[in-house]
């Protein structure tokens, strides 16, 4: 019997008949300020999980390790069952959001090298930034581990910019969130969407993620479906290519 194990802001992830395998559904729903702020949109889920899972598979057939298994429905996937680091992996390639506010840069400046920060996930404490020694200090992951994780942030920057920008899309920042499976690998979990990576439509710097919603300038829904539309196409051209 399936059994409900979590509710996120964005996600629910139930137990199946599997103990291995987990079903996640994605909700209608966004969030901002660390769940502060929160509204219902009409096919978000949907779109969201359209968008992941194409990254996911993308990411999956170049050789990136991942709990995902499968797209059950528009809203839901099927994914190994994962122990999760409470850690957020944040890579920039571009100054914006936070990052531009905290030391007062402009938005828009690219960097000379992707800038690697790591924070601990907790909305409780509003995400705090966390450091490597911290992170050992206090047994949440190991040096190695972190190593492995970080070369995955590396390959995954180095896979997903390019793409990207065959959409016509800058890759600004994005977080990434990993799990240990029952065997002790280290794997790619949570998701990759517009909820958690920045994208600026090359050109004319519009946005096209999460920032819509926060910052008031469009339809959620709409633009993520339009994300899709171009990540879609680009991955088709990317492989009639190879």
């Amino acid at each position: 019997m399936e059994k409900l194990l979590y509710t996120g802001k964005a996600k629910q992830m139930w137990q199946t008949d599997d103990p291995t395998i987990l079903r996640v559904v994605y909700l209608d729903q966004a969030t901002a300020l660390n769940g502060k702020k929160k509204d219902r949109f009409t096919g978000k889920g949907r779109a969201a999980n359209a968008i992941s899972s194409l990254v996911f598979q993308y990411l999956i057939n170049h050789g990136i390790e991942t709990h995902f298994l499968k797209k059950l429905s528009p809203t839901e996937d099927l994914v190994k069952k994962c122990k999760m680091y409470p850690l957020e992996f944040v890579t920039r390639n571009v100054v914006a959001g936070h990052f531009a506010s905290r030391f007062g840069l402009d938005e828009g400046q690219k960097l000379t090298e992707p800038v690697e920060e790591t924070f601990y996930k907790s909305d409780n404490l509003d995400d705090p930034f966390i450091n490597e020694s911290a992170i050992v200090a206090l047994k949440i992951a190991s040096h190695d581990e972190l190593v492995r994780m970080w070369g995955i942030c590396e390959r995954v920057n180095n896979l997903l910019t390019p793409l990207f920008k065959r959409a016509s899309l800058q890759l600004v920042d994005f977080k990434l969130e990993f799990g240990q499976l029952a065997d002790g690998k280290i794997v790619l979990a949570d998701e990759f969407s517009p909820d958690n990576c920045r994208l600026w439509e090359l050109g004319t710097a519009r946005h096209m993620d999460k920032d819509v919603y926060r910052r008031q300038l469009a339809d959620l829904t709409q633009t993520y479906d339009e994300v899709y539309d171009r990540l879609s196409s680009a991955i088709k051209e990317a492989n009639e290519n190879d």
